[in-house]
């Protein structure tokens, strides 16, 4: 089994600034990938920021210069700080883990629940 366990969400005036936080726990062997997706009402889910195990990033243009995400190996972790929150922002975050649950297993996306961040104009 393993687990991605989301915090961080919430109610946020425009300008302010959150932290999403996504710890994977469980039966893992190695993870190559980690990463925040976001859906808003009525559209898709998109790609928000992803950052690989020898730390290299990418980001939507969208959130380019606004948001940073990091990621701590030791504890399966990664972070995303969103600063200069705009109300286009507000949806649910998921997080992602592309990851082998053993050396004879296939990397496979795992997601977490998702978490709520609105923000207010």
């Amino acid at each position: 089994q393993v687990q991605l366990v989301e915090s961080g969400g919430g109610l946020v005036q425009a300008g302010g600034s959150l932290r999403l936080s996504c710890a994977a726990s469980g039966n893992i062997f190695s993870i190559n990938a980690m990463g925040w997706y976001r859906q808003a009402p009525g559209k898709q889910r998109e790609l928000v920021a992803t950052v690989t195990s020898d730390e290299s990033t990418n980001y939507a243009d969208s959130v380019k210069g606004r948001f940073t995400i990091s990621r701590d190996n030791a504890k399966n972790t990664v972070y995303l700080q969103m600063n200069s929150l705009k109300p286009e922002d507000t949806a649910v975050y998921y997080c992602n883990a592309k990851l082998q649950r053993s050396r004879w297993n296939y990397v496979r996306d795992y997601w977490g629940q998702g978490t709520q961040v609105t923000v207010s104009s």
